[in-house]
């Protein structure tokens, strides 16, 4: 049997492909879909005009904690806190011991009445059988060094008995919540937030508590998990800046090496964080966006 010419096939052949075309098109135009945006990963956060202070915890050795903000205010940690894998490079462990703290002497631009926000990146371990987990706190067992604080819930044993700072503030928090109070400037009223959503355990995530002169806000990676009215200052005074824990600033010494917390005869043994801390930066304004945190 004689085959048809090559041209002759051929051009059968694209004509099939064309009558494929015709059919399949339309289907395949429905089933397209519009491309997603690529996510754009987190950046480590910059020291821009509002920034008051900006702690990366990139050292890889010695107690010392840099500051990349404008005001060079230089930390100390304790002797149990050490150097580990960060967010951004490196950061700072905290092992949930009263010698595990990071202290920045006072300064009077830590002082922040009005615009204010605290932010870092977390990773928790394990929930606290104490009252609370710092994160970042001007706050001590002294009421009149009592400003700020920030961290995240935990069971609260005995708190009370024990003296804690945190036993009036935390009342009726769950386990895990994200926490933000502060002392108020016009009275000794203390104002509180929780956060809605219970934080996840063994996972980086980016927090921040703000004030804007009329409500306070809560952020759990760069979206607003909570709000309340708060149309007080804060109040200010000479009391230093502590991440990973909360203690008696006046019981530090350095006698003997490193710095370290007096803590003989003293029930209350601080607030310590279980998990790690990285780029925590204190700012001046009520931020509303973090170019740190995961995209949204």
């Amino acid at each position: 049997m004689t085959r048809p010419p090559v041209t002759h096939r051929l051009a059968t052949a694209a004509l099939a492909l064309l009558l494929l075309a015709a059919v399949a098109g339309p289907a395949l135009a429905k089933e397209k879909k519009k491309p997603k945006p690529p996510r754009v990963p987190a950046v480590a956060p910059v020291a821009d005009s509002v920034t008051v202070g900006l702690w990366r915890f990139d050292e890889t050795l010695g107690l010392q904690a840099a500051d990349s903000g404008p005001f060079r205010l230089a930390g100390v940690a304790g002797p149990d806190t050490r150097a580990a894998f960060g967010r951004f490079r490196n950061g700072r462990e905290f092992p949930a011991a009263a010698q595990a703290f990071v202290v920045v002497p006072y300064n009077p631009v830590l002082d922040l009445e009005h615009r204010f926000t605290i932010e870092a990146w977390v990773y928790v371990n394990a929930v606290s059988d104490g009252t609370l987990q710092t994160i970042a706190a001007r706050w001590s067992p002294l009421v009149n060094e009592q400003l700020w604080a920030f961290g995240v819930s935990g069971r609260a044993l005995d708190s009370a008995t024990l003296g804690n700072p945190y036993a009036d503030l935390l009342s009726g928090a769950s386990p895990l919540h994200l926490v933000f109070a502060y002392r108020s400037g016009q009275s000794t009223q203390t104002q509180t937030i929780v956060s809605v959503g219970e934080l996840p355990l063994e996972r980086w995530l980016h927090v921040a508590a703000t004030i804007d002169g009329e409500v306070a806000t809560l952020y759990v990676e760069g979206r607003l998990d909570s709000q309340v009215a708060m149309p007080y200052t804060m109040r200010t005074g000479p009391v230093p800046l502590m991440f990973g824990n909360t203690l008696d600033s006046h019981r530090l010494t350095d006698f003997g090496g490193d710095l370290r917390v007096d803590t003989i005869g003293q029930r209350f043994k601080g607030d310590p964080l279980d998990g790690l801390l990285d780029e925590v930066r204190l700012s001046s304004a009520a931020r509303t966006t973090f170019e740190s945190a995961p995209p949204r």
